[in-house]
């Protein structure tokens, strides 16, 4: 679609839930994690957290195998989790068991985003001043709009920031000095690891030349205003 033109927005994947003589219930998948065992407890961790229940832990060669039992929906996201916390060793695979009873509510992503205020040119200026509160998924001169996301905040929180502002000049100042910004290398992502980074209250906005990431709503005031929808999703 993008080669003949198109653009889209793909939100958060979901799940299909099923009710099973009147229970709600949803898709279970067994998970199969092969990692080096010093970072076993970490991928342990992870799972647990979005209701994975271990079954066998066990040594195959110089990995440790471990097998889970988890909702579908704490799959998504799970996969550059893992591989961030074991540094890439972990090798993933999973599938379809059955459906069976709700499993609860699930954490999301822990950290926040920050989400542009104005619509323009992005400066290294406002990146530079702003790579204390997180890391940045764009580069200086790109142009945004509001309600688009930028990058990671530090904070659960998400965060409302201006990208577009420009140093202001004097005469002992010159616009040059911008240069001496030192911004970190923008975070970049695939189409799947973006799906498995956005929330409920986000889009993936695809078109033939770009990808970005955006809030659904883009106006602060309409994000207030329809909070409690996206609440426990």
């Amino acid at each position: 679609m993008r080669r003949e033109g198109y653009e889209l927005q793909v939100g958060q994947p979901q799940v299909i839930i099923k009710e099973i003589d009147g229970m709600k219930c949803e898709p279970i998948e067994t998970l199969i994690v092969d990692v080096p065992a010093e970072v076993s407890g970490k991928v342990i961790e992870l799972v647990t957290q979005r209701k994975g229940e271990l079954l066998i832990m066990e040594p195959k060669g110089d990995l440790q195998h471990l097998e889970f039992e988890i909702p579908a929906r704490g799959i998504i996201g799970l996969r550059n989790n893992v591989l961030t916390a074991t540094a890439g060793e972990a090798i993933m695979a999973h599938r379809f068991k059955a459906y069976e009873p709700w499993k609860g509510n699930i954490p999301g992503r822990l950290n926040g985003v920050l989400v542009s205020m104005e619509k323009g040119s992005t400066t290294a200026y406002s990146i530079d001043k702003l790579q204390d509160r997180g890391r940045f998924f764009i580069e200086p001169g790109v142009e945004v709009y509001e309600g688009q996301i930028m990058g990671e905040h530090i904070r659960d929180n998400d965060l409302v920031v201006n990208v577009v502002k420009g140093k202001a000049l004097t005469n002992m100042r010159a616009s040059g000095t911008d240069d001496n910004a030192r911004i970190a290398t923008a975070v970049k992502f695939s189409l799947e690891e973006a799906m498995e980074y956005i929330q409920a209250d986000e889009y993936i906005e695809i078109t033939p030349k770009s990808m970005r990431l955006r809030k659904i709503y883009l106006t602060e005031n309409e994000r207030k205003i329809n909070a409690k929808k996206f609440v426990n999703q």
